[in-house]
């Protein structure tokens, strides 16, 4: 299981929102370079950024940002946010981005989805974020009738290397993550989901080790590490223990 510590960049910052709003960001650290660093540091080696403007607007909107983090950390980075067509997709790949997560296009522009894993196998994730048990979109602004496994489903046979599912509901309060939601999303499809929304202890990570949870690829964590409520080392030599390396 892979733990994914995460950056959310608004305005060039490390933020952390609450539910998605982005009158809600609280600011961790004026420079993300820094924080990635200090993630790599500590001991983990994927990381999860998004690019929250990018979200909202469409398109990249912290490109200099996510650019300095690529120059500067040898760990391979997923990005979301922003992207919605291939221009974005082979801009970002070119760069160095190890994997790109596409959301409100994979709604939009199924197609997009199947013609980039067909282009770049491996290197394309969808990210299903849910409210109330639908897709939400634009940034988390708009709701699709849709669910996540319909939407899932929709992926099977396009060679997806994962789908990030986060429940919008407990995104940035610490609530823990929503187990049941994400191992129904895991039973209904074969595409490999890693878990983000929530996580807010080790009692979390230790829950992801439990054998029903095997399904699972990894999970995304924020707050709790900017909080310190999370132990980055506990946690990843917790992980270390029970499973050992493994990476999507």
């Amino acid at each position: 299981m892979i733990l994914f510590p995460a950056i959310d960049l608004k305005e060039g910052e490390c933020v952390r929102l609450v539910h998605g709003d982005m009158a809600q960001a609280t600011v961790f650290n004026s420079d993300p370079t820094d924080q990635a660093l200090a993630f790599e540091k500590q001991g983990f080696e994927y990381l999860h950024v998004v690019d929250l403007d990018g979200a909202f607007a469409g398109q990249p909107m912290n490109g200099q940002a996510v650019d300095r983090i690529l120059k500067h950390v040898k760990m391979p980075v997923q990005l979301g946010g922003g992207i919605r067509d291939m221009r974005t997709i082979d801009a970002w790949l070119t760069k160095g981005i190890s994997r790109v997560i596409i959301g409100t296009a994979a709604v939009r522009n199924p197609d997009l989805v199947k013609e980039a894993a067909r282009r770049y196998p491996g290197k394309i994730a969808v990210g299903i974020d849910a409210k109330n048990g639908l897709v939400a979109v634009e940034g988390w602004a708009e709701v699709a009738q849709i669910t996540a496994a319909e939407l899932g489903k929709r992926f099977e046979a396009a060679g997806v290397a994962a789908i990030i599912y986060t429940d919008i509901s407990r995104d940035g309060v610490l609530k823990g993550l929503n187990i049941e939601a994400t191992l129904e999303l895991a039973d209904a499809i074969s595409i490999p989901v890693i878990a983000s929304g929530g996580l807010a202890s080790l009692a979390d990570v230790e829950r992801l080790l439990q054998p029903d949870c095997a399904k699972l690829a990894g999970a995304v964590t924020g707050r709790a590490l900017y909080d310190g409520r999370l132990d980055p080392f506990e946690a990843l030599q917790l992980i270390k223990s029970r499973r050992g390396k493994s990476f999507a």
